[in-house]
């Protein structure tokens, strides 16, 4: 047991050293701010705050972990041996150069989203405008890599501290928005796809339209099978994502209560975690929110624990603070549709931290690096196989969880399938440690 020295022990400091600590490096800790208890302690020990009390394992603070509300931050990015950093710290006792707490708090609560900014064309904070893409580490889990530093000094100072053993994960996520193209899609929306495809000359796109309509040939975005072949050969903590929401602007998928629909989600929730695609108005609006998810519940006939926002728009705080009051229990929404990269700076699990009552909630958030959406964020191109590779190898480096999300629609023959079945069955081969 690790036992810190702060002067005050905030509800953010209390939340972040735990997450840091205990949920990304496995080791027990506890607080004082007696320093006769500290003094008297004879076991490992550091002291965090403005100044040391003597000639202790020492980490100078700034004033975010005990501040209230939000303010005005000034962030400065510096290059700090194979990373970045920011809130750097002056004292030359200080362990490390820069306050790797404020500054894993400040990305794990999303500080900057809750301030003034442009939101895109739906509502959602935008990649571009984030410290970590504008600074060049939207690419790393910058908080487990200052972690794994942090602990580099603990162990130096005091060898035989002993940490549980942490192992990588994968989650493969796969969102469904539309379970099928062409299948279950009534007579008006199929007489009227078929007109489209006529206009087009897409003749070829018309008679596979026919041919699942007659049911002689399969539904090019029914490829629920081929995961959970996958799923058979090796058993992996996989989720799929359901879209229940009434048709609208936004939402294109055949009506909930379809018994074609049931079916399939049924079958898949014999071998697969499925969860809820939460409908662009239910993001914040409570009521369509528990319809959703009463819809999802009904089908399954189990509790929903997972959801994830549609275009992954998260309208903080309320969306979480909804599934909150659902008792949801975890969400996948952490992450850019545009750009891949960790939109927390992490690939750990963390709870969420609400900024406005300061409190840390029971609700789980799960932060993808890559999506079958998302791009390069240098070359503005669609990512590569190698790119994906070199994201699991960063995530692997740290112990952390590899969260890809796919929509089954990239698996189909009316998308690049080959790439992407390839980049899945890869995934599904490796090895969790």
């Amino acid at each position: 047991m690790l036992l810190i020295y702060v002067q005050k022990v905030t509800p953010r400091v209390s939340y972040i050293f735990r997450q840091v600590c205990k949920r990304i490096l496995g080791l027990d800790i506890d607080f004082t701010s007696k320093i006769e208890s500290f003094i008297a302690h004879d076991g490992p020990k550091f002291s965090y705050g403005k100044h040391p009390l003597g000639k202790e394992l020492y980490f100078q603070s700034v004033e975010l972990l005990f501040d209230h509300g939000l303010n005005d931050v000034d962030i400065q990015v510096s290059n700090w041996e194979d990373t970045k950093c920011f809130f750097e710290v002056k004292h030359s006792h200080s362990a490390l150069p820069f306050d790797i707490f404020a500054a894993s708090f400040y990305l794990l609560t999303r500080y900057e989203e809750y301030l003034p900014h442009v939101k895109d064309g739906l509502g959602r904070f935008p990649a571009t405008k984030s410290i970590a893409f504008i600074n060049d580490f939207l690419k790393d889990p910058v908080v487990d890599i200052w972690a794994y530093k942090f602990k580099k000094n603990l162990l130096i100072k005091y060898p035989d501290l002993e940490f549980q053993k942490k192992s990588f994960t994968i989650i493969p996520v796969v969102s469904v928005g539309q379970t099928f193209a062409y299948k279950n899609k009534g007579i008006l929306r199929s007489i009227g796809g078929g007109l489209i495809d006529i206009w087009k000359l897409q003749l070829d796109i018309l008679i596979d339209r026919i041919k699942v309509i007659v049911g002689v040939k399969k539904d090019p975005y029914d490829i629920f099978d081929f995961i959970i072949e996958l799923q058979k050969k090796k058993k992996r903590k996989s989720r799929i994502l359901f879209g229940l929401g009434d048709y609208s602007t936004y939402e294109k998928n055949i009506g909930y209560n379809h018994p074609g629909h049931h079916i399939v989600i049924k079958h898949i929730a014999d071998y697969i975690e499925v969860g809820l695609k939460v409908s662009y108005d239910a993001i914040s609006d409570i009521s369509i929110l528990k319809k959703e998810k009463l819809r999802a519940e009904n089908i399954i006939n189990r509790r929903l624990k997972y959801v994830m926002c549609t275009f992954f728009k998260i309208k903080l705080p309320e969306a979480y603070r909804n599934f909150i009051e659902l008792e949801i229990k975890e969400d996948y929404s952490m992450g850019y549709s545009g750009y891949s990269g960790f939109r927390a700076g992490t690939c750990s699990p963390f709870m969420f931290y609400d900024l406005d009552y300061e409190v840390q909630t029971p609700l789980v958030i799960n932060s993808f690096c890559i999506c079958s959406q998302g791009y390069n964020q240098d070359a503005n191109e669609p990512l590569t196989r190698e790119e994906i590779v070199s994201y699991i190898n960063k995530v692997k480096e740290v112990n952390g969880v590899f969260i890809p999300v796919f929509s089954n629609v990239v698996f189909s023959n009316l998308q690049n399938q080959h790439f992407w079945k390839s980049i899945l069955e890869f995934i599904w081969t490796i090895e969790n440690e």
